[in-house]
């Protein structure tokens, strides 16, 4: 069985489509996603399942929206993806002075060149990106609220989601360790 990690796109941000991650892990269960696992309230979550992810997301997608009423875009990576794309970051998170910082985006299809347009416009001396694929590496040497680069992440529309270099890094963490915990448990 394969580990998938599911980035859920614009949930309990900011009080709005709020979802109860026992909500959301009981869901997942019901529609015969195995050892379904959640970590924080923005929308991570983990599970093993054999389904190629094609025919997974709009299925995880459809049984949200009807079990809670809420339609988030879910985006999804196996175990061995995630840590991949985390592992492929340009930046090293070591080399961080105080109040810089990692953000990465996840996408659910590769990047059209516009995006790499509307985040250019917000580039500067102090911030800057790199697209790999369906994934984008951001390292904004100041806090995103004061930077036109998070600004213009805004943009990006809703087929990509990002989370911090921390979050990123536990995340390939807990799915090693189901990987780990299931596969040689059978």
């Amino acid at each position: 069985m394969t580990v998938y990690v599911g980035f859920l796109r614009g949930i309990n941000v900011g009080g709005k489509n709020k979802i109860k991650m026992t909500d959301l892990k009981k869901t997942l269960e019901a529609i015969g996603l195995a050892h379904v696992q959640t970590y924080l309230q923005s929308g991570n979550v983990f599970f093993q399942s054999e389904e190629p992810s094609e025919s997974l997301r709009p299925r995880i997608e459809k049984a949200i929206s009807d079990a809670v009423g809420v339609a988030p875009t879910v985006i999804l990576r196996t175990a061995a993806e995630l840590a991949e794309l985390v592992g492929n970051c340009p930046y090293d998170a070591d080399d961080l002075s105080e109040g810089e910082s990692i953000q990465i985006s996840v996408l659910t299809e590769e990047a059209p060149p516009t995006l790499t347009d509307i985040l250019s416009k917000g580039q500067s001396e102090v911030d800057e990106f790199q697209m790999q694929g369906c994934t984008i590496y951001f390292l904004f040497r100041q806090s995103v609220l004061d930077s036109k680069l998070a600004s213009n992440m805004q943009k990006l529309g809703d087929r990509t989601t990002t989370r911090n270099w921390n979050t990123m890094s536990k995340l390939v963490e807990l799915a090693e360790a189901l990987q780990q915990g299931h596969t040689s448990n059978g």
